[in-house]
């Protein structure tokens, strides 16, 4: 039967497969989220949403690093079985085998490179992002608590990435990482001028990271208004963390810092004064809305 010389190379691949299902149980091995053991809940750090991220790129590189060879040897394996089992040698066959081949080893060697530049993207903001964080933290003080310290707050269609409570105000904190840019004679420029709706980068610009900071500001005081009853200043920050920061214009909405001394601006910069009872009003208000991040985390893995 003719059929046969197609189906009994399949036995090749048994082993191939067996490898393949190993690779794909063994997919979520790089997890790193803690839990809590008092209440199960997952820790919630700076950057915590980078990284997650850079757990899933580091799933898919595993997935791409592992399952790329199983699948660019599987055509060769196929091929080798149907020699054996073929009446007739046709080496036309045997050429699409090995073009099929040399197709997945691009196709994989394409997505490593892709997860490899994801990664170091990846990296960078959540190095900025710890950076910020590591300042915020200087704002706790165990014997009063004036301030709380809220990273990554789930608004309605974005993440906020810090959201500082002070006696004086809040502060909607937003983190840009962006590399430097080398000159004609390879040194890099760390200047970049800010404008009242872009960033000045040396040699692009950008709207967006303004565009989102006022967005979250906004945000903020509308749900503390539409959801608790709560009107209080909010004032927008932007970090963008190793960048001189040049202002071509006069405003500070929102202000744009490099995050050196930020913790010192945030004592400093007083947008009116809290009462106690509002204070913590709002503080409990946003652990209840940071709670809602492990929840979409939680439907996201089930989904």
């Amino acid at each position: 039967m003719a059929w046969l010389e197609y189906l009994l190379p399949l036995i090749f691949l048994t082993p191939l497969g067996a490898i393949a299902v190993v690779v794909l149980a063994l997919r979520n091995l790089h997890d790193t989220q803690v839990r809590s053991p008092f209440n199960a809940q997952p820790l919630h750090g700076p950057g915590q949403a980078l990284r997650d991220r850079l757990d899933r790129i580091f799933s898919s590189l595993f997935l791409n690093g592992a399952l790329g060879p199983i699948l660019v040897l599987t055509p060769l394996v196929y091929g080798m079985g149907r020699m054996l089992f073929a009446p007739h040698q046709n080496w036309l066959e045997w050429a699409i085998y090995g073009l099929l081949s040399t197709l997945l080893v691009i196709l994989f060697g394409f997505l490593l490179m892709l997860d490899y530049q994801r990664i170091r993207r990846v990296k960078f903001g959540l190095a900025c992002e710890l950076a910020v964080g590591q300042e915020l933290a200087r704002l706790i003080r165990p014997e009063t608590h004036p301030y709380f310290v809220f990273h990554d707050i789930p608004a309605d269609t974005f993440t906020i990435d810090h959201v500082v409570v002070t006696p004086h105000g809040l502060f909607v904190i937003e983190t840009r990482a962006r590399t430097h840019p080398l000159d004609a004679s390879g040194k890099p420029v760390h200047t970049v001028a800010v404008e009242r709706e872009r960033l000045r980068f040396p040699g692009w610009s950008e709207r967006q990271p303004l565009r989102k900071t006022r967005q979250a500001t906004t945000w903020l005081s509308q749900w503390l208004i539409r959801e608790h009853g709560v009107e209080v200043p909010v004032r927008g920050i932007l970090v963008l963390p190793d960048w001189d920061i040049e202002k071509e214009e006069l405003f500070d909405d929102p202000i744009v810092v490099n995050g050196e001394d930020l913790a010192q601006l945030l004592i400093d910069t007083s947008l009116g004064e809290l009462d106690a009872e509002t204070h913590d009003r709002i503080g409990h208000a946003l652990i209840e809305r940071a709670a809602l991040r492990s929840d979409l985390n939680l439907q996201r893995a089930s989904a």
